[in-house]
Parts: C-alpha cells; structure tokens; sequence
C-alpha cells in the first residue's frame, strides 16, 4: 500500500499522455465569395441550408472574428498556406491567370500543412489550388502561359510541379 501514490502519480501521468496524444481533427475550409451570413452555424436566416457545415461548426470550433488578408482568391490562398500577407505575394496579389505559372510558394518555404505533418498529420486538399504550377512540354520547357496555342503543347505524361504535393499536402484532388 505504502507504493499506492506512486501508482496513482503512474497512471495519472500515463492517462495523460495518452489524451495529449489524441490530437484533433482539423478541417479548414476556404470558401471564394461566401459571405459571413451564407451559412447557417453563423446566421440562422441563410437562405441556404446548410445542415453538414452546421453540424461540423456545431461539434468543433469555428471563428468568429478571422479576416481575409486579401478580397480575391490567389492572395488570400498564399497568406493561409505560408502565413505571409497578401502584399508580400511575388506576383504583386493579383488573381492568378493562364494554365500555370511558377508556384507563388518558394520551395523550402514552410507552409502550413507541412507544418501539420511535422506533427504527425496526414493532410490532403480537395477543390482549387490557384497559388500556381508548372506543366511542361514535351521538350521538358515550362509552359506557364493560358493562352490556347501554349495549352497545346502540355505534355500531360509529366509530373506537374510546384503544386499542392509540392508544399505539403501528401494528397491533393482538384483544380490548378
């Protein structure tokens, strides 16, 4: 008996451990023109039923005073992915155009979902990537071009680079 406190410090210190290793589920959804109102968890008079986002919002956490670094997509993605402002965006914080184009995310510059797998998190991204790639002709030449001609020419058996796989997310399904 006289061992009982240590015990009960072990099994403490062991219960711990185990819940601070239960790490939470995280799902962050980046949304382009959906207003602060246009869901129900944040306005119960959304014209729009949204029975699932409620349910998530409902059941894990959700903010309430976040802002978007940028009014456009490609800013406001490369200031969520690297945790840089949107001004500091290489190509100035314009939407991005064409088929491609050089990845706005320096390689070797941390983002956040590898920061997340550095903390043992699998991640993915499904829907729009629009922070830049690179395709490639047949030639092995960027193409970073829109226009139709330059479309042509994507050798589509290459590897496209500097996307989603490239900064972080061991998964990706979606659009450039």
């Amino acid at each position: 008996m006289k061992n009982c406190p240590l015990i009960i410090i072990a099994l403490c210190a062991a219960l711990a451990s185990a819940s601070a290793a239960q790490k939470p589920n995280i799902l962050l959804i980046l949304a382009d023109d959906l207003g602060y109102g246009d869901v129900g968890c944040y306005n119960d008079q959304s014209k729009v039923a949204t029975p699932h986002l409620d349910r998530l919002a409902r059941e894990g956490m959700r903010f309430t005073d976040a802002h978007s670094p940028s009014t456009v997509c490609t800013p406001t993605r490369y200031s969520l992915m690297t945790g840089q402002m949107a001004f500091r965006v290489p190509n100035g914080g314009a939407v991005f155009q064409g088929a491609g184009g050089p990845s706005l995310i320096a390689p070797g510059r941390l983002t956040l979902p590898a920061m997340l797998k550095t903390q043992g998190y699998a991640t993915a991204a499904v829907g729009k990537w629009h922070v830049g790639l690179t395709f490639r002709d047949q030639a092995g030449e960027p193409i970073h071009s829109g226009k139709l001609d330059e479309v042509k020419r994507i050798d589509f058996s290459r590897r496209v680079e500097g996307g989603p796989v490239d900064h972080g997310f061991e998964k990706f399904f979606g659009t450039a």
